[in-house]
């Protein structure tokens, strides 16, 4: 039986979107003729021609039509009507709109099951707003048209795997979302993603929030006072969970393969380390040439994994974007899917 379509949702057209998606059809090019893999593009269907007509002028990508039955293992769907041209790397509220609706298309398919996951491309948060669709990002957008109030972000690169506390909240309002139902979420949602990447016992760090943990209190109790108990109730659950580890080791211990993943109290803490590591700079020019790494979220009712950058409207429409992280968010799509099927069949 093959497996269902992952939908690809192009983000904003005047990002380097079109031209990833070009780029990692191409590649996996072999995969998609012998029918190990089916990918389901949604967007602006003048945005992807012209980045396939400049990129890969032999890639056939049909249009979807009819049932999800029916439809060839590389399609595409238009997410809503094209209006005047959307030019690479400028902003515009038709590309904001043309992000959302193509999201809004994928996430109706994946809760219909006509979908096996979605793979998002990046988004432009302030073309997004002008077109009146007000979120801060893809997990807002997700967590409201899901119905989902607690969705967690992972972000992973090889074995650096780092769920997040908060993300897109002010520094000073971290301590305060950090609560031991918060805490217990994180940890629960990211034991459940490492089991259904493969690895059966799980080993979880928490990261500190305060230097040296708090240094017995001299410098914040949030980790003496939340963190230990939480984590302490989540071992005698069977989870096995260390920490507060200070956040200048945490992740070196990660890296050296310690742990299996790390909870980040914010943004910045976990997102850091994982770029660091993902992005490959030209130490001639000093430019970023290729990225690696994917987006989870977590605690929504479909499977979501999306690229770890930008639209990078600098060069957009150039062709040189790197297509990596889009290949690795639609290799981590297809294995939790086939997870949650194969965990689906032996529940029925």
């Amino acid at each position: 039986m093959k497996p269902r379509h992952l939908a690809i949702t192009m983000g904003d057209p005047a990002g380097i979107g079109p031209e990833i998606i070009v780029k990692a059809c191409r590649a996996l090019g072999p995969r998609l003729a012998a029918g190990e893999l089916r990918l389901l593009v949604i967007g602006s269907g003048a945005a992807l021609e012209r980045a396939r007509a400049a990129l890969a002028p032999e890639l056939l990508i049909p249009e979807a039509t009819g049932d999800a039955a029916g439809w060839p293992d590389l399609c595409f769907l238009q997410a809503g009507p094209e209006g005047a041209p959307i030019e690479p790397g400028v902003l515009s509220a038709d590309g904001g709109r043309f992000a959302y609706l193509a999201v809004e298309h994928g996430v109706r398919l994946a809760l219909a099951g006509e979908v096996g996951a979605i793979v998002t491309a990046p988004l432009n948060k302030e073309a997004m707003n002008k077109a009146g669709h007000h979120y801060a990002g893809h997990t807002e957008m997700l967590a409201t048209l899901t119905g989902v109030k607690g969705s967690v972000m992972l972000l992973a690169h090889g074995n650096m795997r780092v769920s997040h506390v908060t993300t897109h909240v002010a520094l000073h309002d971290v301590p305060k979302r950090l609560t031991p139902e918060r805490l217990r979420l994180v940890l629960d949602l990211t034991h459940g993603a490492l089991r259904a990447l493969g690895i059966a016992e799980p080993r979880i760090a928490v990261a500190a929030l305060n230097p040296h943990a708090g240094e017995g209190g001299l410098f914040g109790r949030e980790d003496i006072d939340v963190s230990e108990p939480t984590i302490a109730r989540a071992v005698a659950d069977g989870l096995r969970v260390v920490g507060p580890v200070p956040g200048d080791t945490v992740f070196v211990k990660l890296r050296a393969g310690q742990y299996d993943a790390v909870v980040a109290m914010y943004h910045d803490q976990g997102h850091i380390p994982v770029k660091l590591l993902g992005f490959s700079v030209d130490p001639a020019t000093g430019r970023w040439e290729a990225l690696s790494g994917v987006n989870i979220t977590l605690g929504l009712p479909i499977i979501r994994t999306s690229v770890d950058h930008g639209t990078a409207f600098d060069i957009a429409g150039r062709g040189i974007a790197s297509e990596r992280s889009l290949i690795e968010a639609i290799e981590y799509a297809e294995q939790l899917a086939a997870s949650t099927l194969a965990t689906s069949k032996v529940a029925a």
